[in-house]
């Protein structure tokens, strides 16, 4: 992404400093403020265990609106009892109180190592150039700062009209390990202008989330601090959009989600290739869901993508071990649109060669039919590198 393109969303303030929270120095703290009240929802992990910003979130969001996100990294505040909540709270009041709203009014929002004590007072050295560091043309930096293991950045932005008024969409996103959102670390920050009421709002946010983060997977892991946020401060002075132009807004929205969760899997932790499993013929959408999961989740068929090798009975087997309703005999698979089985056994050696051929790409779709009813789903993965587990393994050294 060019680090000289600004994003703006009118009426939210965005920035990002170094507090000293990760060791090489870079920026590790992040603001989002709106300068009015925004209608806010968010969805958040399923994990039972929750980290303390959550829980503080998930509580301040209940209103129904919030003013401000401030976002670390390097210290999951997650396994910290009631000191990490006591801190999460400390940094939502020492933030409010600087921007002179509320402390209800505050998300928090953390993401690093579980177990560690989060450093309170780094965070409130840095508040004052924080919030004297807020600007319009913040948001790269918010999205710089907010990384961990990410290789990039990950910002989308959309725009659309409803009566007549133009509004913008931006959404900000990290993550690259520890990914299977189930609503990864996965944190995202939607922004937008629109003039829209809770009733309309939550429901197309959740579904966008469902079938955006809730559909991609780096290594079958949910995290503790899972967390999506939407604010909407109204800014565009439209009349709450309806029909035709409320669903319009709604694509706009799952497309920038979308655009997110696709940048998440194809960053996931030492990965080369974006993996798009598109599964059909099942005999529910449960049950699609499973075994378009299960084959996403395989180490045998990531590996085998990384190397580029079609090796189709790692499929099979995965979808054998996924407990839904199939038959060996009706299963038909392709990668990038090549057949290479065709009622559970192998079309030929020469479709084998083409298939391989075509893996040396970047995004690479495999394509199954059970033949076994008319649901489908699409999940999309990475691929599984030695990478994966030099990232792993030395993450806290």
């Amino acid at each position: 992404m060019n680090k000289n393109t600004n994003y703006s969303v009118p009426g939210f303030l965005g920035s990002a400093v170094s507090a000293g929270l990760k060791k090489n120095g870079e920026k590790d703290l992040a603001l989002i403020f709106s300068q009015r009240p925004a209608i806010a929802t968010g969805v958040f992990t399923t994990n039972t265990v929750k980290a303390a910003p959550v829980i503080l979130t998930q509580k301040n969001i209940k209103r129904g609106f919030l003013r401000g996100i401030i976002i670390n990294t390097g210290y999951a505040n997650a396994c910290t009892g009631e000191q990490g909540l006591k801190d999460a709270l400390l940094t939502a009041n020492l933030s409010a109180a600087q921007l002179e709203i509320k402390a209800e009014e505050m998300a928090v929002a953390s993401t690093g190592v579980i177990g560690s004590y989060l450093p309170v007072d780094l965070i409130k050295s840095a508040l004052p150039s924080l919030i004297k560091n807020l600007s319009p043309n913040g948001f790269y930096s918010v999205a710089d700062a907010i990384r961990t293991t990410d290789s990039f950045p990950k910002i989308s932005y959309s725009q659309g009209h409803t009566n007549g008024k133009k509004y913008s969409i931006l959404g900000l996103a990290k993550g690259a390990g520890m990914i299977m959102p189930n609503m990864a670390t996965m944190l995202s920050f939607v922004l937008t202008d629109i003039n829209i009421d809770i009733e309309s709002l939550l429901p197309i946010f959740r579904s966008a989330a469902e079938n955006t983060f809730n559909r991609i997977t780096v290594d079958g892991d949910t995290s503790t601090n899972d967390m999506v946020l939407i604010m909407a401060n109204g800014f565009a002075g439209n009349k709450i959009p309806e029909g035709k132009e409320l669903k319009e807004f709604e694509s706009n929205l799952r497309e920038t989600m979308g655009n997110l969760s696709y940048m998440i899997a194809k960053d996931g932790e030492g990965a080369t290739k974006a993996i798009i499993i598109e599964l059909n013929g099942a005999t529910s959408q449960k049950e699609a869901t499973i075994a378009a999961r299960t084959v996403a989740n395989s180490p045998l068929v990531k590996t085998a993508v990384f190397g580029q090798d079609p090796n189709w009975g790692r499929i099979m087997a995965a979808l054998g071990r996924s407990g839904i309703t199939m038959k060996e005999s009706m299963v038909q698979i392709w990668i990038e649109g090549v057949k290479i089985v065709e009622g559970g056994l192998m079309v030929g050696k020469d479709e084998e060669i083409e298939a391989a051929e075509r893996m040396k790409k970047k995004d690479i779709t495999i394509t199954i039919n059970l033949n076994q009813g008319s649901c489908k789903e699409r999940i999309t993965t990475c691929d599984l590198t030695y990478d994966y587990i030099k990232i792993n393994a030395g993450y806290r050294s």
